[in-house]
């Protein structure tokens, strides 16, 4: 699996009925419990912007950037993210790499 950094931008479009933004808020809670369970969604986080809208960023993971794409665009909110994905590779000193390989050895 490779993991990704995937930032998101929210902007609901103005005029949008309120009962329509917290349908699909919902539903992207739901979408984001189905993906924490298979796997896909690690951990998530958010800020709010300056002016209107919300920011956040997750670590996610995927067999390939094409598969990560496909789950994004699934999402109930995908129409109203800009989305920036960027790929992880592991770091030598990363200290959790460090652990998983100490303990792998013992």
């Amino acid at each position: 699996m490779i993991e990704f950094l995937v930032e998101f931008d929210l902007q609901v479009p103005r005029g949008t009925p309120e009962s329509e933004v917290s349908a699909r808020e919902q539903a992207e809670s739901a979408a984001a419990a189905e993906l924490a369970d298979e796997g896909h969604l690690v951990r998530l986080w958010r800020w709010p912007r300056a002016g209107d809208g919300v920011a956040a960023v997750g670590l996610y993971r995927a067999e390939s950037a094409a598969q990560l794409d496909a789950l994004l665009a699934e999402l109930p909110l995908a129409d109203w993210l800009k989305v920036t994905v960027m790929p992880l590779h592991p770091h030598p000193n990363d200290p959790v790499r460090g652990n998983v390989d100490e303990t792998a050895a013992s």
